[in-house]
């Protein structure tokens, strides 16, 4: 189990990213379009980098949804590999089946 601090830091992360994304993908859209002029370009620049840090996308951290654990983070499940392998050993996850040859 991680601490739930840095679980509920990752929270914060998902909501500000959630609130800040369309603002963020207009001026990125602004940045990128080569036809804008320098100065427009260089303001959308310094829009984007006055916004929070953790406003960003890319800051937020995959996590185990049960453990909060953040290494070895299965996306179509939603946990890590430990949980994921007790849930499917208990046949709790549906479809799932541990293989034996």
């Amino acid at each position: 189990m991680s601490k739930t601090s840095s679980v509920y830091r990752n929270l914060k992360r998902v909501k500000l990213a959630e609130k800040y994304a369309n603002r963020r993908s207009k001026l990125k859209e602004v940045v990128m379009d080569k036809s804008a002029s320098p100065e427009e370009r260089f303001q959308a620049t310094l829009k984007l980098a006055s916004m929070p840090r953790n406003s960003a996308k890319i800051r937020v951290r995959n996590r185990c949804k049960l453990t909060g654990r953040s290494r070895s983070y299965y996306r179509k499940f939603g946990l890590s590999r430990v949980e994921l392998r007790d849930l499917a050993s208990f046949g709790e996850i549906p479809g799932l089946v541990k293989s034996s040859w």
